[in-house]
C-alpha cells in the first residue's frame, strides 16, 4: 500500500513538475510574442502605419501586457489615425473616443505619466464636452498633488513618515537635554501631518485606480442619451465620442450614466467603454 501510495504521489509530483514547465514556456512564448508585436507597433506607428501599430499594440494589451506605455502609444495611434481621415472627416471611425480611452487606462495605471495626461487634455479639447463643471481650486490642487505619485508611492511615502514620528517621539521622551526634546516635539508634529497627508493621498489614488465606473463614450461621431432605456424615450443629450461618463447602472442592453454636471441618461451597452 505505501509504495503505491508513493507511486501516485511521485506520479503526480512529476505531471505537477511538467504542467509548471509547460506553464513556463507558454508564458515565455507569450512573452516573446508580445515583445515582438511591441517592435513591431513601434516600428509601423514610426513609419505612420497607425492602423498596423494599433492592431500590434491592441494585441501587446490583449495578452496580458497592457502597461501604461502600452496604452499611451496606443492612444497616440488612435488619434493619429483619425487625424489623418480630416479630408472627409476628422475621426469619423471613432478613434477620437478611442484616444481618449487609451490615456486614461494609461493614467490609471501611471497617475505619473504627464505625456499622457497633456494628450489626455488636447484630446478632450475636440469632444463636445462644454458642460462639464469645472473643478475647484482646492480640489484641482488635491488631483494634481495626489498624482504626483502612484498609490504604493504614496504608501511608501506614509511608512516612513510614520516611522519618522516614532523615532521623533523616543528622543523626545528619553532625551535629556530641553534643546533636543524641543527640536523632537516640532519635527514630530510636522512629520505626523505628513503622515496623516500622505496616508489620504495614498488612500485616493488607490480608489481611483479601483474606480471601475468611469468610460468613455465610444461612437463615430455623436450619440443619443435617452430619458429610459428604450429608444423611442426622450433624447436629453448627445455627447460625441471621448466623453468620459461614470456608469450608474446596468439594466440589459442599457447604462445608466452621469455626466460631469450631474445630468444622467442611459446609452446603450456598444457606445460605452469602462476605462
Amino acid at each position: 500500500m505505501r509504495r503505491y501510495i508513493y507511486n501516485i504521489t511521485v506520479g503526480t509530483l512529476s505531471l505537477v513538475a511538467t504542467m509548471v514547465g509547460m506553464s513556463s514556456a507558454i508564458a515565455a512564448d507569450a512573452k516573446t510574442t508580445a515583445e515582438a508585436r511591441w517592435e513591431q507597433g513601434v516600428a509601423a506607428y514610426a513609419n505612420a502605419d497607425y492602423a498596423t501599430a494599433i492592431e500590434a499594440f491592441e494585441e501587446v494589451a490583449g495578452q496580458g501586457y497592457g502597461t501604461a506605455e502600452t496604452y499611451y502609444n496606443l492612444g497616440n495611434a488612435y488619434f493619429k489615425l483619425g487625424q489623418m481621415s480630416a479630408q472627409t472627416a476628422p475621426f469619423s471611425q471613432g478613434e477620437l473616443g478611442r484616444a481618449v480611452l487609451n490615456y486614461s487606462r494609461a493614467l490609471k495605471i501611471d497617475p505619473a505619466m504627464e505625456d499622457a495626461r497633456y494628450n489626455l487634455d488636447l484630446a478632450r479639447d475636440y469632444t463636445n464636452d462644454t458642460e462639464a463643471v469645472p473643478e475647484s481650486f482646492i480640489a484641482n490642487m488635491w488631483h494634481s498633488l495626489r498624482d504626483m505619485m502612484r498609490s504604493d508611492g504614496w504608501a511608501i511615502f506614509s511608512v516612513v513618515m510614520l516611522v519618522a514620528s516614532l523615532i521623533l517621539t523616543l528622543v523626545y521622551l528619553l532625551a535629556s537635554r530641553i534643546v533636543w526634546r524641543k527640536v523632537s516635539f516640532f519635527v514630530a508634529m510636522g512629520t505626523i501631518l505628513l503622515f496623516v497627508l500622505t496616508t489620504a493621498l495614498a488612500l485616493s489614488q488607490r480608489g481611483a485606480q479601483l474606480d471601475q465606473e468611469r468610460a468613455v463614450v465610444i461612437c463615430n461621431n455623436t450619440t443619443p442619451v435617452h430619458a429610459s432605456p428604450n429608444s423611442a424615450s426622450k433624447i436629453i443629450r448627445q455627447p460625441s465620442q471621448g466623453v468620459i461618463v461614470s456608469i450608474v447602472r446596468s439594466h440589459g442592453e442599457w447604462a445608466e450614466v452621469e455626466f460631469a454636471d450631474g445630468e444622467k441618461g442611459w446609452l446603450r451597452n456598444e457606445v460605452v467603454e469602462r476605462i
